[in-house]
């Protein structure tokens, strides 16, 4: 069966550029790739037609030639096809590039010279006070920070530095393998591409040392259990004079004696006596800023809640505080006198059936279960 026209396979024009053609081959080859394509044979067949259609047109002499003879060439001089050929077609690279798709590496050179540092992140705990309405504080955070004797360099001075002779200062070996182009860490250099005759004394050759610095953390007002600052640029500084990674500091909250927190409202339990709660009383209760004073009702039940407006928490991200949120809790003394017994028993004698409104509620209720 006659082989198509090359220009054809790709979808390209005849006069199309040497970057047109790297596209269009990728194209194709990344739709037909046998690994998207497990058992078509006919994906497979047009992956082997795109790889040769671009390994002759890639290469500007093999495909002069192609212009000139089509696919009667391939009998003419050095070969047409073979994906080790020489030439310069960049099928090397293309390939690369697809390989990298499916297995995750990269398809670029790093010689480490601009390698970004580590982030770092530190556990802080921080009293329920400083949450609700902010603080600042100072930590200590260990890191590798830029070698000061050599400013970076690894070495004593410039003229100690050297472009590693193996790889080429690119910190990359590339080895070709069929038509596989792989790329792996230059073992003469570990990858930073170049080589030190003299390493500095103080960081022996590694550019950073280990350093702790003492860092200001501003914590804004309204932060809880699992918020986290992002400090930028103040994590560890990256080998070789590259950027500094960021900081993270993750808080935690530490209880309060007194109040329980829900977002940015608060809760307390306040205990009264029978007759504040029957009487009525004004009482001083606890805020996040010490005291304010709350009117409690004749008649008042046990575990009813009253709110305080903007005594609870600052909101994260501004408009005010939260509220706090009282509940009394009506206290039953565990030891009479016999005075006070005996006024017990004479008030309960004198009550009647409408002081006693949840009581009857409840004897109506067992009333119509058992009738």
């Amino acid at each position: 069966m006659a082989k198509k026209d090359y220009y054809d396979v790709l979808g390209v024009s005849r006069n199309a550029s040497t970057e047109e053609l790297k596209k269009a081959y990728r194209k194709v080859a990344m739709k037909h790739h046998p690994d998207r394509n497990p058992g078509d044979s006919r994906a497979e067949e047009k992956f082997k037609e795109a790889s040769e259609a671009f390994e002759v047109l890639g290469n500007q002499e093999k495909r002069s030639r192609y212009d000139q003879f089509g696919h009667a060439a391939e009998g003419l001089g050095n070969g047409m096809g073979g994906f080790g050929a020489s030439g310069g077609s960049g099928f090397g690279d293309v390939f690369g590039d697809i390989f990298s798709e499916f297995f995750g590496s990269s398809g670029g050179t790093s010689n480490g010279r601009h390698e970004r540092g580590s982030d770092l992140q530190y556990n802080m705990e921080v009293s329920f006070n400083d949450a609700a309405f902010g603080s600042s504080k100072e930590i200590d955070v260990p890191r590798m920070e830029t070698c000061d004797s050599c400013g970076g360099l690894g070495a004593e001075s410039e003229k100690d530095i050297n472009f590693c002779s193996s790889c080429g200062g690119t910190g990359q070996q590339r080895v070709q393998q069929g038509f596989f182009s792989v790329a792996s860490t230059c073992g003469s250099c570990g990858g930073r591409g170049k080589t030190i005759s003299n390493p500095c004394k103080n960081c022996n050759g590694r550019t950073r040392v280990s350093k702790t610095k003492r860092i200001r953390v501003n914590i804004p007002a309204g932060v809880a259990t699992g918020s986290r600052i992002k400090l930028s640029g103040e994590g560890e500084h990256g080998p070789n004079g590259g950027t500094s990674g960021d900081l993270y500091i993750l808080l935690s909250v530490k209880d309060h004696s007194l109040f329980e927190r829900d977002g940015a409202d608060i809760f307390c339990e306040v205990p009264i006596s029978f007759s504040q709660a029957s009487l009525g009383t004004d009482l001083e209760v606890p805020t996040l800023e010490g005291k304010a004073r709350l009117k409690i009702p004749t008649g008042t039940q046990t575990h009813r809640i009253f709110r305080l407006k903007n005594q609870g928490v600052a909101h994260l991200r501004g408009g005010g505080r939260g509220d706090l949120h009282v509940r009394v809790v009506v206290e039953t003394p565990n030891k009479l006198t016999s005075r006070q017994k005996e006024l017990l028993k004479e008030f309960d004698e004198c009550s009647d059936a409408n002081s006693n409104p949840i009581h009857d509620k409840f004897m109506e209720k067992i009333k119509n279960i058992f009738s």
